[in-house]
């Protein structure tokens, strides 16, 4: 039952033991900001999570904005603020990017899409089960395959394939389950999907991030790190 719930609400709209083939380093799932826990809201961080990739992009757009404005302001554009977004009603945190907007939708807790591009989205679902966590139903193994089944049963899917699957701590040792896989579906195309788990306070809590990755357009390095970084973010909060 449980499961079928999970599966039926995937939205259309500090070392994990990881087998995604391209995970790139990330903070420590225990690390919060300094107002963690208040009231629902956004909370900007006081700097963009830069990695030495982008270190580098920001120094190189420094340098040439006295010779090429323009090119400067193009390279800068690559490194969006990501916000920490947290919901003490429902009890979870994670960043997203600030420059997405929340949007209301059926069935979703929470959903942020960017902007003039519902298809590239950021959702979460929470559900009550039975559940005390993830462990009782299964391996990540075995709930990405059940995952990908009930995808693949969907009317509007051309293709499904589970690219990855890790398992990490969060807060207090909450086990998290992580998955990434790819579906070809007549509504929107070729799609990456990126979807984080865990069970707390017989509640299930489901995250959703999907990106257009069309052949022609394919998921670049980039934003990819971003969705990555938004996706090893997600965590329980205090319920106040």
């Amino acid at each position: 039952m449980a499961l079928l719930t999970w599966c039926s609400l995937s939205p259309t709209y500090p070392s994990p033991k990881s087998h995604f083939p391209n995970l790139l380093p990330q903070a420590s799932p225990n690390q919060r900001p300094s107002n963690y826990g208040n009231d629902p809201q956004t909370q900007a961080l006081p700097w963009p999570l830069l990695t030495k990739r982008q270190l580098c992009l920001s120094s190189l757009a420094f340098i040439l904005n006295g010779f090429s404005p323009n090119l400067a302001n193009s390279i800068s554009a690559q490194v969006p603020e990501l916000e920490r977004y947290t919901d003490s009603n429902e009890g979870f945190t994670l960043l997203r990017p600030s420059s997405w907007i929340k949007v209301d939708k059926a069935g979703a807790t929470v959903l942020f899409e960017e902007v003039n591009n519902g298809s590239n989205n950021v959702g979460v679902v929470v559900n009550p089960v039975r559940l005390s966590t993830l462990r009782e139903f299964g391996s990540p193994e075995f709930v990405a395959d059940k995952l990908i089944q009930a995808e693949r049963r969907k009317e509007s899917t051309k293709e499904a394939e589970v690219i990855g699957v890790a398992e990490r701590s969060g807060h207090e040792g909450l086990q998290v389950y992580e998955f990434e896989y790819k579906v070809d579906s007549s509504r929107g195309g070729m799609k990456r999907i990126f979807t984080a788990a865990f069970v707390a306070s017989k509640k299930l809590y489901l995250l959703n991030i999907s990106h257009s990755d069309k052949p022609e357009n394919p998921l670049d390095d980039h934003t990819r790190m971003i969705l990555e970084q938004v996706l090893h973010s997600f965590d329980s909060a205090p319920v106040v």
